[in-house]
């Protein structure tokens, strides 16, 4: 992205801050720094803060790091500290150089707690909320430069989907790890940075599992395998599920219930416009799922927003009253599940469109391999 990109992120955050009469936003390595800066950290044990104020911003980081942040980033001005110094000493400077002194000020949801507990030391007579209270609001609609990332994110899914399932007899006898591995090596032979999380390869009972990663199970002939993966392209997740069955027929009542799940799939993805909830979505999928007598084994939401992180806003979950406009991304994804049986669950990812949705999926959503 360019620097202007980020730039702009920067003052529509100041703006929304000035709106809501916020009197300083702190953030901390992670995706909301990197949404406003264009800095990418793993987070850490060392002081590293920028602060955005309606008219102000600074960052301030270790002295290792400011030509890195000036490189990667419009800011040309950074307030360092090294080590053996206090980088409070830094940060309070930085605070009355701003002129916060109290007010309300915003965290990073993700901010260690270390750093929150400096922070309101500081400013004893500030009140602290949580950054997602402003930020939010600016990530939830993507751009079209984050929408073409967000895309090719889901055409190397649909890819390496397409590989695995391919694979047809020759899964059989695979640990669900080599699995696992194997789709890794797929994602990245398409052009896949990483994965971006680490992949759910359930066999057997273990698809019952929903966040069930993967292990030495032995994937058999004829049973249901939960696949849920992804990629990210220019920091940007992809994710998918397929259930898929190789190499053998499927226990007795399984493509009836691997029908459920792709109906409520099918419902809640027709659900999906502009103006519609997102609780309006996950009932639209948990419906379908409760008339065929399964309500009490659809044991997750919905769906959720993808982004910078792979779990963002907007959530697709009951009782959600965010109204979906256009632009916004999010997976869907029902899911049935018999405790010591087997599970299913079919994840597409739809962007709000001005007249529906657009899904960012197209690889075969059936259970049959060859």
């Amino acid at each position: 992205m360019q620097p202007t990109t980020f730039e702009d992120r920067l003052h529509r955050c100041q703006d929304a801050l000035a709106d809501r009469e916020v009197d300083a936003l702190v953030l901390f390595p992670s995706s909301n720094l990197y949404y406003l800066t264009g800095f990418s950290e793993e987070p850490g044990e060392r002081h590293l803060f920028a602060f955005v104020t309606p008219t102000g911003f600074a960052l301030v980081a270790p002295t290792m790091y400011a030509d890195q942040i000036v490189a990667a980033t419009y800011v040309d001005d950074v307030d360092t500290w090294d080590d053996g110094d206090d980088p409070m000493a830094v940060v309070c400077d930085v605070l009355d150089r701003l002129g916060v002194d109290g007010g309300e000020v915003l965290l990073d949801d993700r901010m260690f707690a270390q750093f929150s507990l400096d922070l309101q030391e500081a400013l004893p007579d500030a009140s602290f909320g949580l950054a997602s209270e402003v930020i939010d609001d600016l990530r939830i609609t993507k751009d079209e430069t984050e929408l073409a990332a967000l895309r090719e994110a889901g055409r190397v899914s649909d890819a390496a989907s397409e590989a695995v399932r391919a694979l047809g007899a020759d899964a059989v006898g695979m640990t669900e790890t080599e699995l696992a591995d194997r789709i890794r090596d797929e994602l990245a032979s398409r052009g896949g940075d990483g994965v971006s999380f680490e992949p759910v390869v359930g066999s057997g009972p273990n698809g019952a599992l929903p966040h069930h990663r993967h292990g030495d199970r032995t994937i058999e002939a004829g049973e249901p395998v939960v696949l849920d993966f992804g990629t990210t392209v220019d920091g940007y997740p992809g994710d998918q599920t397929r259930t898929m069955v190789f190499g053998g027929d499927p226990p007795e009542g399984y493509a009836a219930v691997h029908g459920i799940v792709r109906e409520a799939l099918e419902a809640a993805i027709d659900a999906v416009e502009p103006g519609v909830t997102a609780g309006a979505v996950d009932a639209a999928a948990r419906s379908v799922v409760e008339e065929a007598g399964y309500g009490e084994r659809f044991i997750h939401r919905t769906g959720h927003g993808l982004g910078l992180d792979v779990h963002e806003a907007p959530y697709i979950v009951a009782g959600n009253d965010q109204v979906l406009e256009p632009g916004m991304v999010h997976s869907v994804e029902p899911g049935i599940y018999l405790e010591g049986e087997y599970g299913v669950r079919i994840e597409d990812i739809v962007v709000v469109t001005e007249d529906g949705c657009d899904r960012l999926n197209h690889s075969p959503r059936t259970w049959e391999t060859p």
